[in-house]
């Protein structure tokens, strides 16, 4: 298990005594989530785009599947001094992954199911969008379920001969009926049974904008609102939406930006029983 401040890279600079000290740690790759620590008073920005420091001065940042090789960090410290820092960002080479037999309507969507799809889309969007105050995220990671790895972070889909977009979260080839359960502590901010992609799905607000989202359930047993701790038990591993097998995809956000759950955890996930 990785914990909040546990991550493969670190980077410091310091300031004086009138500025304060910046910290950041994490993963420093397409992908990536990095935890940052601020003098309260500070103003943080990302690219020129503003950074919530939260309580204490932490703050979250991300890398999304295509982030370019660098990155600026613009600190701005109350005395009206700032310190900028250029992040090196790993670059990765994604698979690419062919996928045949899907419903041909779930790779090409008529008219009234674009619509829903767009529906659908929105209560996702909303959902990754609460920005809760609490840092569920510190008590780590463990995997929601038990299987071997059949699809990873950033391949890129060709679905039945089409190209579709990457694969953004990981697949893990758990049996049908198998438990999924909370990686982290979190609140439940959607639990619907049958969305036309993922089916079962379940998304599951970690604090500060970081979620995860389980799809493919075959059953969801939870309910919006409900609080869970790592471990909980979230609903059952099936096959349903736009798949070929059972299998649980899990993806995790920092509200828009999409990150690898798998560089949250120190390896693959445990045998299925």
């Amino acid at each position: 298990m990785k914990t909040a401040l546990a991550f493969a890279f670190v980077f410091f600079f310091l300031r004086g005594a009138a500025a304060g000290e910046i910290e950041i740690s994490g993963d420093f790759v397409q992908g990536g989530l990095v935890i940052g620590q601020a003098p309260q008073a500070s103003e943080v920005l990302l690219d020129g785009k503003r950074v919530a420091l939260r309580p204490g001065g932490r703050f979250l940042i991300g890398f999304d599947h295509d982030a370019p090789p660098s990155a600026r960090l613009s600190v701005v410290f109350a005395d009206g001094k700032h310190e900028d820092r250029i992040l090196a960002i790993a670059q990765r080479d994604y698979d690419v992954q062919r996928i045949d037999g899907l419903p041909q309507n779930q790779v090409t969507p008529n008219a009234d199911e674009l619509a829903r799809i767009d529906r659908e889309r929105q209560l996702v969007a909303n959902a990754r969008a609460v920005d809760s105050p609490a840092a569920m995220f510190d008590a780590g990671f463990i995997w929601p379920a038990a299987g071997p790895i059949s699809g990873v972070y950033g391949s890129r889909r060709v679905l039945n001969g089409a190209p579709r977009q990457p694969h953004f979260g990981v697949d893990v080839a758990a049996p049908e009926g198998a438990p999924v359960v909370a990686p982290a502590p979190g609140i439940v901010r959607l639990a619907a049974a049958d969305l036309f992609y993922t089916g079962g799905t379940v998304i599951l607000d970690h604090g500060y904008g970081l979620s995860s989202t389980f799809m493919h359930m075959s059953a969801v047993e939870v309910e919006v609102g409900d609080e869970l701790a790592q471990g909980d038990p979230i609903g059952r591993v099936g096959a349903t939406g736009r798949v070929t097998g059972p299998h649980l995809d899990w993806r995790m956000n920092l509200f828009e930006i999409r990150l690898d759950p798998a560089l949250l955890l120190d390896g693959p996930p445990p045998a299925a029983q």
